[in-house]
């Protein structure tokens, strides 16, 4: 174990199984680990076997499933999970060992199984019963969603998904202007507020016809796409230097962009007025800002 590369955690918890509350954390690499100690005690063990044995590495599999009349129940998971995990908390505290939460189900299952079958020495019955109890808490909740929950996790999860997702759609680096929304935009856009088109340029437009663009596209284009473009490309003394789409990468955010500006134009030649208009697009592009929290919760499932 001395020899394994040590993690830190980023993101500790308490899970409550069934009643038995056990620490828990969230390494980096998405590794979740039971705090080792907790996990005996869990099990009805104590830190120490008869005779000062500890639970070191030199030990291929743990010394409460070691006993001879378990053997059988074992499986190779089981022997992959059970190997002992060093890893720092996320407060940088003092070095902890652990186990991968998914050794803690299948330890449960050796001791259920070997009871049914009949072959349980009297001191490892109450094990078993301690088993049954933390299994009937795993029917409940998946434990990799459960460990998730308690430390939290689930919520970084969610937040570097959508920071991949950005990645996706936007650049640091200012791409070189090219014409991105096609005339038809702008014009179906007066037509529907009653205004008088000129193909002048967008100088010519109404100052509002930029904040449309806004609300029209770039809030419902991604999640936080619009965020992040104030970022890169802030308004200077009332003015943008430069476009927002100058800012969208262009294998990914510049497809995206056209897609969804072909769909809006449909919307509006379909719509009588800038109201019904809304009402649509509302319907067909809500924005990201109104349904956050729906992607949200389909990252973290």
């Amino acid at each position: 174990m001395n020899n394994e590369p040590i993690s830190k955690a980023i993101s500790e918890g308490k899970a409550n199984i069934n009643g038995v509350v056990l620490p828990c954390a969230v390494l980096e690499g998405g590794e979740r680990v039971f705090n080792r100690t907790e996990f005996m005690h869990a099990i009805g063990r104590k830190g120490k076997a008869k005779g000062g044995r500890k639970y070191d590495a030199e030990f291929e599999v743990p010394v409460f499933i070691s006993a001879q009349n378990l053997q059988p129940f074992i499986t190779e998971e089981l022997l992959n999970n059970s190997k002992p995990i060093q890893f720092i908390p996320d407060d940088g505290g003092l070095l902890q060992i652990g186990y991968r939460v998914e050794l803690l189900p299948e330890v449960c299952n050796v001791f259920i199984d070997a009871k049914e079958a009949g072959v349980l020495k009297p001191n490892q019955e109450h094990i078993a019963e301690q088993c049954k109890i933390l299994a009937r808490g795993f029917q409940t909740i998946g434990i990799i969603a459960l460990v998730d929950e308690a430390t939290g996790y689930q919520d970084l999860r969610a937040r570097d998904a959508l920071e991949q997702l950005l990645e996706k759609y936007l650049t640091e680096h200012k791409l070189k202007w090219a014409k991105r929304f096609p005339d038809d935009f702008y014009k179906q856009m007066f037509r529907l507020k009653g205004w008088q088109y000129s193909s002048l340029g967008f100088s010519k437009r109404p100052g509002v016809a930029g904040k449309y663009t806004n609300d029209i596209v770039y809030e419902r284009l991604a999640p936080k796409v619009l965020d992040e473009l104030e970022k890169l490309n802030p308004k200077i003394n009332g003015h943008r230097k430069d476009r927002h789409h100058q800012y969208l990468t262009e294998d990914f955010g510049h497809p995206k962009l056209k897609e969804h500006i072909t769909g809006v134009i449909a919307l509006m030649k379909a719509s009588p007025n800038w109201k019904s208009f809304q009402r649509l697009l509302q319907r067909v592009y809500p924005k990201w800002d109104d349904q956050l929290d729906m992607f949200y919760e389909k990252i973290r499932e």
